[in-house]
Order: structure tokens, then sequence, then C-alpha cells
């Protein structure tokens, strides 16, 4: 688990038809079978059942789409504006707040165990499968396997799909239902299989993980990964905030990270809040910062600014993309 502390970060947000088969990029000379031949004898290697790799790679072929959604995510392709204008509708708003009075006893009961805001957990469900009603459709090994073809993150993908091959060779699903998104996320958590094998929880104590169709264990799956990546409810996620006339150059010039996914790249260096308080930043009611002895960072797209918490961090090891923790932390800000 990542050490608890806040911080606030400065990030600065960039703002047809299927790919055809044959249009696919090679992540070696070999042609797609002899690389999905080699791939087999690594996975037998790993302990994967001869009969779970004959039915997971009958008649496999690269799948163009995929390569498509992976070029234009929205998290990517959108800025933080149009991004919110898209995810925080007010129907989505609605439902989030109705969601989170149905299972209200469920989710207190799950954010007390694993130390998360309930709000927290409802939003990070809405955001991912729209509160249960999209977990994926598409089948998760050829998914990978064409991801894990591409060169762009050809590891990340191998590493994804032997984990998926694992998931069915335990029995934790049969290979027909093992469906999810395009990027082979799984279940309403959206949980990459490597991370189902790590994070997932059984809490509703029948002895599976099913973060398919058991709310009890959807729920304290996301909590315990949130937990496990540095979740504190001793602070929340973060907070909009203003700046004083002036001030952006001062705010700029602090010192960003220099190691960590693109977003927490993103982030500058930690301050105390009195710091950014020195620097002009200041409450979207245009009050000081309160006085307590929090670091913080911050987010802006050039025209908004968010002071973010260590929480914020914890976020983005959910989904490594600034609009998409922004996305959230504004959600649960709407069910307190």
């Amino acid at each position: 688990m990542l050490r608890f502390s806040t911080f606030v970060a400065v990030v600065l947000l960039s703002c047809g038809d299927a790919a055809r088969t044959q249009d696919l990029p090679a992540a070696s000379s070999q042609p797609f079978d002899a690389w999905l031949a080699e791939v087999r004898a690594e996975a037998l290697t790993r302990g994967i059942r001869p009969e779970v790799l004959d039915a997971a790679f009958a008649d496999m072929q690269p799948v163009g789409q995929i390569l498509k959604r992976d070029r234009t995510q929205a998290e990517f392709a959108l800025d933080l504006t149009a991004y919110l204008k898209r995810r925080l509708t007010r129907r989505a708003i609605q439902t989030a707040q109705q969601m989170h009075t149905q299972h209200h006893d469920l989710l207190l009961a799950v954010g007390k165990k694993y130390g998360v805001q309930p709000r927290v957990i409802t939003a990070v469900w809405g955001l991912e499968s729209n509160f249960g009603r999209f977990a994926g459709v598409r089948p998760t090994i050829p998914a990978l396997a064409t991801l894990a073809y591409d060169p762009r993150r050809a590891t990340l993908f191998r590493k994804e799909l032997f984990s998926a091959l694992e998931i069915v060779n335990r029995g934790d699903i049969e290979l027909e239902r093992l469906k999810g998104s395009w990027a082979g996320a799984l279940g309403q958590p959206q949980f990459m299989p490597s991370t189902y094998l790590e994070f997932a929880q059984d809490f509703d104590g029948d002895g599976r993980r099913d973060i398919w169709t058991s709310l009890a264990d959807v729920f304290a799956s996301v909590a315990h990964y949130l937990k496990e990546h540095g979740w504190s409810d001793a602070a929340t996620w973060g907070r909009e905030v203003k700046i004083t006339k002036g001030s952006k150059a001062r705010i700029t010039a602090v010192p960003h990270r220099a190691e960590g996914c693109r977003a927490e790249r993103a982030l500058t260096e930690p301050l105390p809040l009195k710091e950014w308080t020195k620097l002009g930043v200041r409450t979207t009611a245009g009050t000081a910062l309160p006085g307590s002895a929090l670091d913080a960072s911050m987010v802006t797209d050039g025209a908004r600014y968010f002071l973010v918490y260590r929480n914020y961090e914890a976020l983005l090891a959910y989904n490594c993309a600034t609009s998409y923790a922004i996305s959230i932390g504004m959600l649960s800000d709407r069910l307190k």
C-alpha cells in the first residue's frame, strides 16, 4: 500500500469504419498464427491446461475494431470540459444519487470495512459500468490477443492475456462468459485480468469473487483496490479552486513530477496549502484555503483549476487519465 500523504498537482490536459485485419501492425515480423503459437507454448509453461488453450485460441484472428478504439480513448481525445460534459450529465448525476440511496446499507458496510467513502465507490461504479448496466460484451481473449500482438503496448497486454487465461484455468468463470470491454476490462468494476487476480473480493461470502453479478463483491473490490493504492478517509480527493489575477505564471513554475503515468507526470510536487495560498490560489468562493496541515497539488486545462490530494493518485491508479479522476471526484461530491 502506498504511504498516505496529500498533495496538490498542476496538470495541463491535452486536448468510421473498423480497421481491416490486414491493416493491423505486427509486433514482430511473425505472422499472427506463428505469434499465437509462441504464446500458446508459453501459456503451457505457466500451467494453463491444453484444453483451455484449445478452446480459447480456436479460429482466433486479430480484431481490427479493437485497435481503432485503442487509438481514440475519450479520456485522452477530449479536453476536460468536453469530457465532463459527456460523462457528468444531469441524468448521470440523478442516477448516481438514486443508486447511492438504494444501496446505502451495503455501501456503508463496504466503506466501513475498507476505509473508503461510499460515495466514491458509487462514483467509480457509475463511471465504469453505468451502475452495472454495461460490463462489456466483447470476448476477452481475442481482444487481449489483438492488443498483445500490436507493438504499441505488447508487453502490457501479453501479461493481461496470460492473466485472463489463468482466470478461466482456475474455473473462476467459464470461457464463454469471459467478456468485457474492448481493452479486456472485466465486470462492473472494469478490472483488468491481472487486477482481478490480485484485488477482487468475495464480500458476500459465497466462495466466489463475482465482479459480474454480485454488488457486494463489486463494491468491495472497488474499495479494496482504492485502499491498496493509498486511499485514506482522512481527506477527500480534492477541490476546484480559483487563482488570483497575475498568479498563473507563479503556479505554472511549480516543478512537475518526473516519473509515473502521463497524468502523474503532469502533477506538481506537493506543497502545503498555505504555500498555494501565497501563490494566489483561492477557493471557488474567492476566500483563502483552509489552514490545515495538508500538502496539496493542482490540475488545470487552462481555464479550470483543481487542488488535489493523495487520494487523487489512488483514482489515477484506477485509470491514469486526469479527466477520469476529476470526473470521479466531482461525481462523488454530488453525493455528499
